[in-house]
Order: structure tokens, then C-alpha cells, then sequence
């Protein structure tokens, strides 16, 4: 049958907090892909997908073009979608001339399990919940029809079935007619909801079917959907509030709030061919490349694949020949990159917990405040850069292992303190061991933990014995090539100290105190 399929996604998503503070909450990610994503592929290609643009639309517009280009999709920019006179009827209504046909109604938060059926009749979707009263819900006669359309605040003496949101809506006309008249009467706000109850006043027939239902609408239910929807070898990505990467329709899609990062991300893969994938397509906040396949390296290690890495990566850090005054330049960024950098990203940490710089004890150990281990440190040192071809991002997440048992480096970084054609190598091997300390797999399953009591701080964090055994191979590596161990081991406590502020608590908490005690130990572990 001929159909088209409405996706309104105009609105705030403001129940999900700080993950649509930056993008459209269609695009909040469930198993590494945005929820849309899940959406569109419920349908056969060939159906028509009308899509409601208006919070962070373009963004959204942007992914769908670069996900979906092999479907018919249409976007439909909804001026007032917040604010007086805003509502989700007036979203679809704004939809309506698109929409002169049977079509199916579906949020861009609902997730299913079953295929959807064509809407060959008048159908809406349920299923079965713990917390009925927090969704508008169904009365249903003995034959599966429905009787009434209940608000969530109602309080009935009557079984209902919690509506999801789903709809197939065969009689269209009488549906764009109800919402229509009702303008006076509750439909811009209300929704789709107000068409179906007076559809049903009317005696027209609206069938009710269960399906298995993942809501991911609010924190609370995104957190559960992402618990029970996971692909066996996804990688394992630790969320950011700014940037994130999806794998969808055989496509890596990379997106980041900043523009500058996204052009110069584009920029440093010309200079990387070879190394890292071809980059199809670019937009001002996002880029994409065809999805490799293989293995990270948090999942393929072992002594064997790890020695042919570091092979391949020395020929990878190809040394870059400055002049004396490009010396005097790359040694002045290096001391914005290392020092400034840790000290506004210190900062960052401090403001952002509510927290204070003090002597604590650390697993046992007496520790001065950090600002007291931050003046210890030989900072002319870090400044002493080895300029060369550089990754950025050098962890084993961001490292594939093809079948043939070639490398591709993935997620590279966008420029090292401005410069995109070369940076420190040591930044790269500091980043490798820092990646070898901290699994993100074992962080995405909470394997870490923190406690503090006044100043009483300790921590732990599991460890997998690969990457225990692949950081002696390193150290190995270091001392036989003639590198610093001293100074990637400096580095990789302030690179801990620096992403702490980036992360979500308490992981921030434990990245930070790992950060603070390396730096102590590596400083000698004195209390002056």
C-alpha cells in the first residue's frame, strides 16, 4: 500500500536534560545511532518520511541527508516551535500538506521491537508498562478497539493500555478535520491524541496493537533502553555533551558543536591519507566516511598484535624538520598545549564539581594540594616537543584491526595547539598509555569506583591483564627507541587531570585523584 511516515522533531527535548542542549533529540544516541535512525528503519525505503525541523534543525537535517540519502525524506522547517501559540499540533499541522495520504504517526523517541504494520486501517500502539499514569493510555472494548483516549492525570476504575505514541492513521481526511476544528479546543497542544478522541466520538474505528516498546524520551528511560539495546561488538564510546559519533547505514558520522574542529578534522585527513578513512562528506558541524571493518584494538590486543602496532606506528611518526625559529614556535605551543591548557582545564574541574584545591589523602598516601605538584614540574621539559606526523587521539578505541591485520587510525585529533600538519609525538605515546591504564569498556560497565570522606579520597578501577601486559611491551618499546619514559609518564598524568572535567561524575571524580596521584608518584611521592 501507498503511505508516508511523520516524524515530528521540532521540539526542546528538554526532559532529557544536557543531551539536547546541543542537538535535537531525535539524534540522542541509543547503540551508538541515533534514535531517528531506529525510526526510519522500521520502513520499507520506498515509503516517504516527512520530518518536523525546528530545535537544532539543521543539525538534524545535516545527519539525515548524510545517513538517509538513499530515501525520500522531507523536511518541514516549523517556525514557532516553542514558545506562545507552540505545540505539537501545530507541528503537524504544519506537516498537513505533505501528508494527503494514509500515514503513520511516530515520535522520534519511540523505539520498538516489532515491524510496523501498513495503516490498511486505523491503528494505535501500547505496551505493557510498570507506571501507567505517566502516559496518556487507552480504554479498549473486548474486540481490541478503543473506546476512549484517557489523559495521564485521569484516574480511572478501568484497566487502560499506556499509548506509545505510534499511530497509522488510514482515514486522514477525517483525522486533518479534527485537528482543524479543534484549533480552538486543545489540538495545538494536545497532538495527534486530540484527532484520535474525536475520531472515536465519531464512531470511526481505531484498533489497538502491543508492541515492545523502548521509550527514550526522558533520562530515566533512555538510561534503561540503552542497558537492554546493545550490539554484541559496538565499540565502546564514552559520551560527550559536545560531540559524538554514530555508526548508521554503513556510514561513520562524526559530529562536534564546533565548526573549526569539523574543518580542520577534514583538513588533517588529506594529511593522513593512507592512515586514516577517506572522508566523504563534510558539513559545518559534521563529517562522515564509510564504515571499515574489523576490530578495536581494546578487543583484538595481544603481545603479537600490539608489537606489530608499535612497528606500524614508528613508521607512522614520521619526524618533521623545523627551522630554528619554527623550533622557538612549535616549543611555545607545546607550553600553551601542556601547561596553560592543564591549568584552565584544572580550573574547569574545580568550577564545574563545586570543588577546591587541597592536601588530601589519596589511597593511603598524604598529598599536597595539586597546585603545590603543578610547581614541581620541570614544565621547559614538556616544552621540548619531538615535532612529527601525529594522531591526537591515540587510544585503543580509536585504533581498527582489519582481518588482513592492518591498522586504521580512527577519530584523530583536529590540530595540536593550532597546528594541523604535525605535533608532538609524545602527546601520541602519552595518549597510548593513558589508554592502556583506563579501559573504556570496563568504564562503560561502571568497573571503577570512588569515595571520599572529608579528606579522605580513595579509588580503584579494574584492569584487563592484556593491556597490563601490553604497557610492560610499551615501556619496552620506549627504552629500546631511545623515547622519555619520564616524560610520557608526566604527560599521561595531566592528560588524565585534563579530561576529568570533560566527563560525567563521579568517572570526572576518579580520572582526576588517578591524575593527582600519578603526578605525585611520578614527582617522586615527597610532601614537602
Amino acid at each position: 500500500m501507498s503511505y508516508k511516515v511523520l516524524i515530528p522533531s521540532a521540539g526542546l527535548g528538554t526532559r532529557l536534560g544536557d543531551f539536547s542542549k546541543n542537538l535535537n533529540k531525535a539524534l540522542v544516541a541509543l547503540d551508538n545511532k541515533p534514535v531517528i535512525s531506529h525510526v526510519i528503519e522500521k520502513f520499507p525505503k520506498h515509503v516517504e518520511i516527512v520530518v518536523a525541523l525546528g530545535h537544532k534543525g539543521a543539525l538534524l537535517k545535516d545527519y539525515l541527508e548524510m545517513a538517509h540519502s538513499d530515501r525520500k525524506i522531507t523536511c518541514v522547517e516549523i517556525e514557532n516551535y516553542c514558545g506562545n501559540g507552540s505545540g505539537l499540533g501545530l507541528t503537524i499541522l504544519e506537516c498537513k500538506e505533505h501528508l494527503q495520504a494514509p500515514f503513520i504517526f511516530c515520535p522520534n523517541d519511540t523505539v520498538i521491537l516489532e515491524e510496523v504494520p501498513e495503516p490498511t486501517e486505523n491503528w494505535v500502539g501500547y505496551a505493557e508498562v510498570e507506571n501507567n499514569h505517566h502516559y496518556r493510555s487507552f480504554k479498549l472494548s473486548e474486540n481490541g478497539s478503543v473506546e476512549r483516549v484517557c489523559e495521564k492525570e485521569e484516574v480511572l476504575s478501568y484497566d487502560t493500555k499506556p499509548y506509545i505514541g505510534l499511530a497509522g492513521i488510514r482515514d486522514y481526511e477525517s483525522f486533518w478535520t479534527a485537528m482543524e476544528l479543534g484549533k480552538k479546543y486543545g489540538s495545538i497542544k494536545i497532538g495527534e491524541s486530540f484527532a484520535l478522541r474525536e475520531m472515536i466520538k465519531k464512531k470511526i474505528s481505531i484498533q489497538a496493537k502491543k508492541f515492545t516498546w523502548y521509550d527514550t524520551g526522558n533520562l530515566e528511560s533512555l538510561t534503561a533502553a540503552r542497558e537492554l539495546v546493545k550490539s554484541k561488538d559496538a565499540p565502546e564510546i564514552l559520551e560527550k555533551a559536545n560531540e559524538a559519533i554514530w555508526f548508521v547505514n554503513d556510514r561513520v558520522i562524526k559530529y562536534n558543536s564546533d565548526p573549526r574542529f569539523i574543518s580542520d578534522r577534514a583538513y588533517r585527513a588529506s594529511l593522513l591519507k593512507g592512515y586514516v578513512p577517506e572522508i566523504t562528506n563534510v558539513r559545518e558541524n559534521m563529517y562522515s566516511y564509510r564504515m571499515l571493518t574489523g576490530k578495536t584494538m581494546s578487543k583484538a590486543t595481544n603481545k603479537k598484535t600490539f608489537k606489530n602496532l608499535l612497528d606500524y606506528l614508528m613508521f607512522f611518526w614520521e619526524p618533521v624538520n623545523l627551522s630554528n625559529q619554527e623550533t622557538k614556535d612549535f616549543n611555545e605551543i607545546c607550553k600553551i598545549f601542556y601547561k596553560e591548557k592543564t591549568e584552565k582545564r584544572i580550573e574547569l574541574y574545580f568550577n564545574r564539581f563545586s570543588e577546591k584545591d587541597c592536601a588530601e589523602t589519596i589511597n593511603g598516601s598524604d598529598l599536597p594540594t595539586l597546585r603545590e605538584l603543578l610547581d614541581r614540574i620541570e614544565w621547559s621539559k614538556l616544552y621540548d616537543g619531538k615535532a612529527s606526523r601525529m594522531h591526537g587521539d591515540l587510544h585503543f578505541e580509536n585504533i581498527l584491526v582489519a582481518e588482513t591485520g592492518d591498522f586504521y587510525l580512527l577519530d584523530w585529533r583536529q590540530n595540536f595547539g593550532g597546528i594541523t600538519e604535525y605535533g608532538d609525538v609524545y602527546y601520541d605515546l602519552a595518549k597510548l598509555l593513558h589508554g592502556m591504564i583506563v579501559s573504556h569498556e570496563l568504564i562503560n560497565k561502571n568497573h571503577y569506583e570512588i569515595n571520599q570522606m572529608d579528606n579522605v579520597i580513595t579509588y580503584d578501577l579494574y584492569r584487563k591483564h592484556c593491556l597490563v601486559e601490553n604497557e610492560k611491551q610499551f615501556y619496552e618499546f620506549l627504552h629500546r627507541n631511545n623515547f622519555d619514559i619520564y616524560k610520557v609518564r608526566l604527560l599521561t598524568a595531566l592528560i588524565f587531570l585534563n579530561i576529568a572535567p570533560l566527563h560525567h561524575y563521579p568517572y570526572s571524580k576518579m580520572l582526576f585523584y588517578l591524575g593527582k596521584e600519578s603526578l605525585y608518584n611520578i614527582l617522586g611521592g615527597v610532601n614537602e
